[in-house]
């Protein structure tokens, strides 16, 4: 059943309307016909199930069949911060982070970033990187799609760590020298409904310089395991272990 993310916060109807790019897919991608029914999600995390009562030349017209009950979303709030790695590396981590429960993304500039996008790009590309997690939310019947935010300056990025309960910084050195226990022992102290920014570097890594500034502010470095990641793997790596740790332990 397809699922169709609307920018309102649930609340009874006895139809809900549906137009623009969802109303295209629906009438003129998948073809759709009265009573078939699709998956309509909030944006207060609420989802119904609803069947399609009528479609006009621009609007699609549905009733709420029942409310999804399935429990989607990660137990704790969590974004992923990346420094912008080269090409197309970001458009990958949102895609399968969004499928592994990324609750936000953000991107700032490390001092390793060889990308330099400038405001009118910036736009440009944050349209497209939410379009991505859109897409990725439908296919993975997600509740909500993940938030999206590019910043121009790293210190952007350290100015948000208070509005977390918990920071992580993914650091190659800490896993040069076999650190392996701040990982775990952060996702231990974490309870339901908690926030978690996990930081990763550009293919240059972090400086000295910017890790001090990380720790200086309550940032905690930790490795991830033995190998070293590359930057498109690390934040992947980090959403399945915190999934395990939440949803299948």
């Amino acid at each position: 059943m397809q699922r169709y993310f609307l920018t309102e916060p649930y609340e009874t109807k006895e139809l809900y309307m549906i137009t623009g790019e969802n109303y295209h897919h629906i009438v003129r991608v998948m073809r759709m016909e009265p009573t078939q029914k699709v998956f309509l999600a909030f944006s207060d995390r609420l989802a119904i199930i609803a069947e399609i009562t009528d479609i006009t030349e621009d609007a699609v017209y549905l009733k709420e069949v029942s409310k999804e009950k399935a429990e989607k979303e990660l137990p704790i709030n969590v974004t992923i911060a990346c420094g912008y790695p080269k090409g197309d590396k970001l458009e990958w981590i949102v895609q399968k982070g969004t499928e592994l429960g990324s609750h936000k993304f953000i991107g700032f500039p490390a001092k390793a970033s060889v990308v330099k996008w400038d405001h009118k790009k910036l736009a440009k590309k944050t349209e497209r990187l939410k379009k991505i997690a859109t897409e990725a939310a439908e296919q993975s019947h997600r509740q909500f799609a993940p938030d999206i935010v590019l910043l121009e300056k790293e210190q952007a990025l350290i100015e948000r760590f208070s509005s977390y309960d918990k920071v992580l910084i993914a650091y190659e050195e800490s896993a040069k020298i076999g650190e392996r226990s701040c990982f775990a022992t952060v996702l231990s102290e974490l309870s339901a409904g908690d926030s978690l920014l996990i930081i990763f570097g550009p293919e240059g890594g972090f400086s000295p310089d910017e890790i001090a500034e990380f720790q200086e502010h309550k940032g905690i470095i930790c490795g991830l395991g033995p190998r070293i990641l590359r930057a498109e793997t690390a934040p992947l790596y980090a959403l399945s272990a915190i999934s395990y740790q939440f949803e299948l332990v």
